[in-house]
């Protein structure tokens, strides 16, 4: 059996080294697995040999591993393409005139599927805090940890609140799966996108959602592949969805879910812990080295003139960082080591 560090070790020696790359919170680098079976299916469909039995499988295979990762059973999972379209089901399945709670300035695909929502009433409540909650509130929908800054939301308090008032959470875990330990259980339901700590191709995304919730849930974009039997389901008009989150599916975008796979087993099959204790180290240490409290999150976020004077002095050192929200967004990942980190010291000491 493997040991903890040796399966942190084997997680990290999974993907080939890129010097300087800082920027899983944009996008995350494909693990070798995945370029090779990303690969291997080019050449199966080139060749006429496409199989669409393959292709189901690999559906399956990362639904089991990302339901592994956020400690569900693989009938809470369902699974889609954008976080945005997946928010978007849930905003569907509001009731007219109900009030939703976000955080002020959160990730757009978290407010938005909301907001289109104004026609019929739906009222969009924008505050500091996911906490803020009151009894006419009927949805909290939040990042579990936000995309401008990396900082974590209180779920404890969230959770106290939105119990009391009767109200769904909704939160989008794409900002932290990856690093950061995630009990998806704790809310009603959870969307996340895996094209970033995640390591899985743009394209495949995931909603979990509790079984005491699932009939509250619309499924908009019901299509054969959210049948009970797919294959008997490609003919209208009788439609039997499937009984659980799989009745939330869409027709998946085949080749990413083929590359999917690989980098979702190599997360599940990694001690959540030591990933998150390896990634949050490097973010402070790279802290400390600007004489910064530690933050205790991948994700570093520093402020920056117009014209983006930090970002520049990051890029002639070789390293990618973000630029977002008026600042420069630094992501540390297993792929990284010291060296990133003294790299990035170095271009931003005395700045």
């Amino acid at each position: 059996m493997i040991g903890a560090m040796d399966a942190l070790t084997h997680l990290r020696s999974a993907f080939a080294p890129v010097p300087g790359y800082l920027d899983a919170a944009t996008c995350g680098l494909p693990a070798r697995a995945t370029v090779d079976a990303m690969r291997d299916a080019l050449d199966t469909w080139q060749a006429g040999d496409a199989d669409l039995a393959v292709y189901d499988e690999a559906v399956a295979a990362s639904r089991a591993a990302f339901a592994r990762l956020v400690g569900v059973d693989p009938s809470w999972v369902a699974i889609g393409s954008q976080t945005s379209a997946l928010v978007g089901l849930v905003a569907s399945s509001v009731p007219d005139g109900a009030e939703v709670l976000v955080v002020d300035g959160d990730f757009a695909s978290v407010v938005f599927p909301f907001l289109a929502h104004a026609d019929r009433g739906v009222t969009v409540r924008q505050v500091p805090l996911a906490d803020e909650v009151r009894t006419s509130t009927h949805t909290v929908a939040f990042s579990l940890v936000q995309s401008r800054d990396g900082r974590i939301a209180d779920v404890d308090a969230i959770r106290t609140a939105a119990a009391a008032a009767g109200a769904v959470t909704v939160c989008d875990v794409t900002q932290a799966a990856g690093w950061l330990p995630v009990d998806a259980t704790a809310f009603d339901v959870t969307v996340c996108a895996s094209y970033k700590w995640l390591s899985a191709p743009r394209g495949t995304a995931f909603l979990t959602v509790r079984p005491d919730v699932l009939d509250r849930l619309r499924p908009t974009s019901a299509g054969w592949y959210a049948g009970e039997d797919i294959w008997s389901s490609v003919y209208g008009p009788h439609m039997v969805l499937a009984t659980d989150a799989r009745r939330l599916d869409v027709s998946p975008a085949w080749l990413c879910w083929v590359g999917a796979v690989p980098a979702l087993e190599l997360f599940a099959d990694a001690p959540a812990d030591d990933v998150h204790r390896y990634a949050v180290g490097l973010a402070d240490a790279f802290r400390a080295g600007l004489r910064l409290e530690p933050g205790g999150s991948a994700i570093v976020a520093l402020p920056d003139d117009a014209a983006g004077s930090r970002r520049a002095r990051l890029a002639a050192q070789g390293v990618r960082a973000a630029g977002r929200g008026g600042g420069v967004r630094l992501a540390f990942h297993v792929w990284n080591d010291a060296d990133d980190v003294a790299r990035a010291v170095a271009a931003l000491s005395n700045s």
